[in-house]
């Protein structure tokens, strides 16, 4: 299997981090975001969510602050669309996405899977497409009720500690969602323990995305 080495065409790596609601860009792409973070000390970041409430913007601000820890320019945005309602806000959406795209030229984007069964993700997939046409996309993926894994075909390999330190971050930056059945550290392990077993991974764990475009 060739290595992908991330070699952007200037310094410091800009990367934007999209995401529906306020812990999904942490579930989707967090622990890849820690080891990025630990390998490009002057990485510049861009993070979106879009759909909160009072009670969530304040968590998914401190989920950013505390996953972006050590990153010296970042900018954090947190918007009040309605959750599960994105669909309907889409011309809103679409004139912000056409304004961020003014403001911030990434090299790296993270953003949810095009196929996944969430209406509100699908539409920022959707749009991160229509938005930035050559940059490098990585789908994540969010396990939920729907089932909707699929067989992600780009994989980042990462330490036990990467993970573990990921699971024990959005624990307790989300406690709004403790109640719910699924959100629990074990959920996280799990899902990048069966990456890590499909990609080889040498520590055992992994993040899956899908990229649709990679041009060598």
């Amino acid at each position: 299997m060739l290595n992908f080495i991330l070699n952007p065409n200037r310094d410091p790596l800009r990367i934007l981090c999209l995401g529906a609601h306020c812990d999904d860009i942490e579930i989707g792409c967090g622990g890849t975001l820690l080891r990025l973070i630990a390998e490009h000390r002057n990485a510049e970041f861009m993070w979106v969510v879009f759909c909160s409430n009072n009670v969530r913007a304040a968590e998914a601000s401190n989920a950013a602050s505390s996953f972006l820890t050590g990153t010296t320019k970042k900018k954090v945005i947190i918007r009040n669309e309605r959750d599960g309602f994105l669909p309907y806000s889409a011309i809103d959406v679409k004139e912000f996405f056409e304004e961020l795209k003014t403001k911030f030229s990434p090299d790296l984007i993270f953003t949810h899977y095009r196929d996944d069964r969430h209406q509100d993700h699908r539409l920022i997939s959707d749009l991160t497409w229509n938005t930035w046409r050559n940059h490098m996309i990585l789908e994540y993926e969010i396990p939920k009720y729907d089932g909707d894994l699929g067989s992600p075909n780009f994989f980042v390999p990462l330490s036990e500690s990467f993970c573990a330190h990921k699971a024990d971050l959005i624990v307790k930056s989300f406690p709004s969602q403790k109640s719910k059945h699924w959100f629990r550290p074990d959920t996280f392990l799990s899902l990048a323990r069966i990456r890590g077993i499909e990609s080889g991974a040498m520590e055992s764990y992994a993040e899956g995305f899908y990229a649709r475009k990679i041009v060598m």
